[in-house]
């Protein structure tokens, strides 16, 4: 596998960070955004976002969606499902039969 280059970048807040990918995310604010408590902040960036980006910021919305439907979000994968389960465990929720 050959290396891959990585290109420097400014984000709109000014942060500068190296890039290989595509990707027009910044790491930097994506790390200051991540939330210290709750549910979403058991989560990679990209799981998280691909809940965020389908209106789902709650437990109670989670429990409206399957298993199979949030894997099919863009950026979920099944290493968070156990998280995701747990949470709504806690709180007497389960996704959707």
């Amino acid at each position: 596998m050959g290396a891959s280059s990585k290109n420097l970048r400014t984000c709109n807040k000014g942060h500068q960070y190296f890039k290989s990918s595509d990707c027009p995310t910044c790491p930097i604010c994506e790390q200051e955004r991540k939330p210290d408590t709750g549910f979403l902040s058991l989560l990679s960036a990209p799981a998280r976002r691909a809940l965020e980006h389908n209106g789902i910021t709650s437990l109670e919305k989670l429990s409206t969606y399957s298993e199979k439907e949030i894997l099919q979000f863009h950026g979920m994968g099944p290493a968070s499902l156990p998280k995701l389960r747990a949470a709504l465990q806690e709180e007497g929720l389960s996704f959707k039969n």
